[in-house]
């Protein structure tokens, strides 16, 4: 029998395999029943989904659960971002929200997303009371649903646009008169996700000449995991420089997820645009206090936020905890390397969306490209360049993992450890600024390997050092 398990951005599996009808009104009954036990149901959800194949189907088959126990439900009508069911359960003050969406996992995965009432990824706490309540019903326990033409009728389940009132919240966020006079060139690629006629539509009434790619539904995504990648956006590069457009923007199926491509068609890593947009925005906004980053995100943010006489706060990996912080109201921005941010005063969850629109506003703004902010900004702070691997573990390696994390050696790449950080994984900071960290996955035999220096040459060096320790040949 399946086992149902959320991991760091909710539960997801193979279609037609463990991703069935069953499983998926399983899985929404024990999200009711957590909902009702905290006494939320009357509050109700908003229930949306991605472009993957029959997401619209689970969609309602999740509103006919939720409507069987009395829970009000706002149905997208159409493919819905997962920021913009967020903004709408903090708008609404509902009791939470779904995205029937496997977000940048290939197209033969589907999930859910479950966001609580606080707007952001649902923390460790709210997926463990779910999940047990889901073994009982995994075991027979009886699951009811509404049938959806009853659900309408009853007015339990509504049908519902969340595009207008999203648009316009991140009118708040954007300076769309100095997007228009920037006079923008922009090449977009929903990568055939949510984005298509959100980020679009936002940046021709902002004034910005717009190609769009891939725009329109496609299960399959092109061949393609929906995730930009320097792979899967070649087009994207090719075309904005053949256009000579300004810049490049995608976002991932869910469009959670940013990317940026520079004016020669250069994919822009996310470790490199968050210090960028710390700088920009803490200069415009006039921000006080701090930003947060993940243990696994470039420390040019620190430097960047010491910059404005703002502190860093360091998370573990998973934009819930960077959330939890902003929805806190302890921070001014938070970002990720897996091209997550989003800002105070938004949603608190990643959004691709805000991120692409930002990130215009400031070459608008600047009159500059992305490797040109950059090197001004390295000129000011200094280099730093970042890298991630996954090695895949033999049962040896697994055992070298768990002595280092045990017991780090006191030398590491021929540079003596200034300190470990076990805030997620281990992370080994040195006396040169420079760091490597190893992090176990959750879900596969897997450890993530992170490292950054001063310098290319040292960053290959950490890397190698990191292998050699793995392998117990250091």
């Amino acid at each position: 029998m399946a086992t149902i398990k959320f991991g760091t951005s909710g539960w997801r599996a193979i279609l037609g395999e463990d991703f069935t009808f069953r499983h998926v009104r399983i899985v929404c009954q024990a999200i009711a029943q957590v909902l009702r036990q905290e006494k939320l149901a009357q509050q109700g959800v908003i229930i949306g989904h991605d472009a993957r194949f029959m997401g619209e189907k689970f969609a309602q088959a999740a509103a006919e659960v939720f409507a069987a126990h009395g829970i009000p439900v706002l149905l997208c009508d159409r493919e819905t971002p997962t920021p913009t069911i967020s903004y709408h359960i903090l708008h609404h003050k509902l009791a939470g929200g779904i995205n029937i969406s496997a977000s940048h996992n290939p197209p033969e995965w589907n999930g859910i997303k479950f966001t609580p009432s606080w707007g952001g990824p649902a923390l460790p706490e709210t997926t463990q009371a779910i999940e047990r309540r889901i073994l009982p019903l995994m075991h027979g326990e009886h699951v009811k649903w509404l049938p959806m033409e009853k659900a309408k009728g009853d007015g339990l389940v509504r049908m519902f646009d969340p595009r207008p009132d999203y648009l316009a919240i991140l009118e708040k966020h954007v300076d769309i008169e100095t997007i228009r006079h920037g006079k923008l060139r922009i090449v977009m690629d929903p990568l055939y996700g949510t984005s298509r006629g959100y980020l679009d539509d936002f940046l021709r009434k902002a004034g910005a000449k717009m190609a769009v790619l891939h725009h329109w539904r496609d299960p399959y995504f092109g061949g393609l995991r929906p995730e930009p990648t320097p792979t899967t956006t070649l087009e994207l590069q090719e075309t904005v420089k053949r256009e000579q457009a300004h810049l490049g923007l995608a976002t991932d199926g869910d469009a959670d997820r940013f990317c940026i491509i520079d004016q020669d068609g250069a994919f822009l890593e996310a470790n490199q645009v968050l210090p960028l947009m710390v700088d920009y925005l803490a200069s415009t906004r006039k921000w006080q206090g701090s930003v947060a980053r993940s243990v696994a995100t470039t420390h040019q943010i620190d430097r960047v936020a010491a910059l404005h006489g703002l502190a860093t706060k360091e998370t573990p990996v998973g934009f819930k905890y960077i959330g939890e912080l902003l929805a806190k109201g302890e921070v001014m921005m938070g970002g990720e390397e897996s091209a997550g941010m989003s800002i105070a005063g938004h949603v608190p969850e990643k959004d691709g969306i805000l991120a692409c629109l930002l990130v215009s506003e400031m070459v608008a703004k600047t009159g500059k490209g992305i490797k040109e902010l950059l090197k001004d900004l390295i000129h000011r702070v200094g280099p730093l360049y970042s890298t991630r691997e996954d090695v895949t573990l033999t049962e040896a390696m697994q055992e070298n993992l768990t002595k280092v994390q045990d017991n780090p050696p006191e030398i590491f790449a021929e540079q003596r450890i200034q300190s470990v950080n076990r805030l997620d994984g281990c992370k080994l900071q040195l006396v040169d600024g420079s760091w490597f960290l190893l992090r176990p996955s959750g879900t596969e035999p897997l450890v993530r390997c992170y490292g950054e220096a001063s310098t290319q040459e040292r960053l290959q060096e950490l890397m190698m050092a990191g292998k050699k320790l793995l392998q117990g040949t250091s």
